[in-house]
Order: C-alpha cells, then structure tokens, then sequence
C-alpha cells in the first residue's frame, strides 16, 4: 500500500509489534498487532473515495448546472443590460444633465461587446445579434432543448463502480498509483461528457487489466502515517466541497436540487417579465 511521506512514531503503541502474551507471539488470540489499524485504514479509505466520488459529482453537476444557466439564461441578461443602457441613453438625450449622461456612459460599459458574447454563450449569440433559439426564448417560442444538467443515472452508476475499482488511493506502489491516476482522469473526462458508452469501454478496460496483488500487512508506524494523510485529504476535498457549495451556481443548484430544470425555468421566467417592463419603459421615453 502507497502511502504519502511521513515522519515515524517516535514511540511504540501499547499495540507494539514486541509486545507478546505470556510467550505467546501476537498476543493470547493470535491476532497480529497492527489489525486494528488495519481495519481502520480500510474503512478510511473506503469513506474517502465516496466522499471523493460526492464532491466530483457535485462539481460536475455545478459544472454542468452553470453551462446550462449561460446557454438558457445568457441572452437575456444580455438582453437586459442592453436595454438599461438604451433606456439610459434616452434619459440623458431628454434631460440634458450631465450626471444622466454619465450614468447613460457606464450602463453602455456594462454592455459585453457582442463578438465575445458568442463564445460565453456558446453559440446563442453572435455579432449580428441574437440567434434564432435564443430570440425565440425571449418570445416564449420553443425551441431545441440545451443538454442535461446532470449525468444520467446509468452513467452515474458506471462512474461509482469505475472510481470504486480504480482509484488511486488503492495502489499499493507509485506505478500502480500512477497508473491509476492516468486511468481516473479519462474516467472524469468520460463523466463531465456523460459519456456512457465511453464509461463502459472504460469499465471493460480496467477489468481486462492487471490485478493489483492483495495487499500485504503495514507497520504500526506507516498505518498512522496513513490515515493521518486521509485525514488531510478530507480536510481538502471539505474545502473544495465548500467553495462549490457557496459559489452562486452551486447555492442556485441547491435550491432545486432534484428540479435544476424547473429553477432555470422560473429564473427564465423572471427575467422575461423584466425584459418586458425594460421595453414598455422603453417605448415611453421613445414617444
């Protein structure tokens, strides 16, 4: 078993490798000393690497959940910033103030220029304007559905069977480690795409694969060390897991969490009837 660089116990545990019962190696049962820890290391792991596979998930689905908000959502923010700007403008080419003219020159800074709209909302917007799909949202018009939000069930339950089996922190030496890593990464990449039948080629690949040797018994020293670095690892993946969940599209998707689909429709909903008022205020100061 790999585990990560650290200083020896300075002391043996009461569960020492030298200690016997009455002559007896191992202790009255027989039981080899570093059992225990053993059996505690296993169980950490084992809660790491679900803890793990949660934190993935949830990025991906953050991930997913954001691209889905720009796509859907994009065009009508911009949509709204370029009507605050015009009903901005009309202000200070009625009034004549100053203050309204400045107010009228930051409202149209606001305004992303429209070449590098295309590429922030891939595909929704172009130079010319808004695309086909996009105005047609913003008329209430159907149009093509944007891709999930989530990975499918199926493709969920590939990816835990693939991150169970395969994970890095199962490897015994760095080349297996090493090894391992490179095959998560496609398995990740295969995730975030929902990508099944990728995940199965993967799954048929890892099986058709060399068997990791049954893992041999560690020293009470190297045993602590472990879960002394698993302990750090969750402290890590904790952090990440908070910054996902504070982040504005991951507190979005947790308002919603089983309907991300419904959220973006009454978010989409919103800024429809702001656009609406935005054109009516509009169409007053243009008269």
């Amino acid at each position: 078993m790999t585990t990560p660089e650290a200083e020896p116990t300075p002391q043996e545990t009461p569960e020492g490798r030298s200690e016997t019962s009455e002559g007896v190696p191992g202790g009255a049962a027989g039981a080899r000393p570093e059992e225990r820890l053993e059996k505690a290391v296993r169980a950490a792991e084992q809660a790491l690497i679900e803890y793990e596979i949660a934190v993935e998930t949830f990025r991906v689905e953050v991930e997913n959940f954001s691209r889905l908000h720009h796509q859907k959502l994009g065009p009508m923010y911009a949509r709204l910033d370029e009507l605050d700007a015009q009903i901005a403008e009309a202000v200070a080419a009625r009034s004549g103030d100053p203050e309204d003219r400045r107010k009228a020159d930051e409202a149209r800074a606001r305004v992303m220029p429209m070449p590098g709209v295309e590429e922030l909302f891939h595909g929704w917007v172009d130079g010319e304007g808004l695309l086909p799909e996009a105005a047609a949202m913003l008329t209430d018009q159907s149009v093509r559905p944007p891709q999930r939000v989530r990975p499918s069930d199926e493709v969920r339950k590939l990816y835990r069977e693939l991150a169970r089996r395969a994970h890095p922190d199962l490897a015994q030496d760095e080349a297996e480690r090493a090894r391992r890593d490179e095959f998560i990464t496609r398995v990740n990449a295969a995730y975030g795409r929902g990508d099944e039948a990728l995940l199965r080629e993967l799954l048929a690949e890892w099986d058709a694969g060399p068997v990791p040797e049954e893992r041999r018994p560690s020293p009470s020293e190297e045993l602590y060390a472990r879960l002394e670095w698993l302990a750090q690892r969750k402290e890590l993946l904790s952090v990440v897991a908070r910054e996902l969940e504070e982040s504005a599209i991951g507190s979005m998707l947790k308002l919603a969490p089983d309907d991300p689909d419904r959220l973006l429709e009454e978010v989409a909903e919103q800024l429809l009837a702001q656009v609406a008022e935005r054109e009516a205020e509009l169409a007053r100061l243009s008269e």
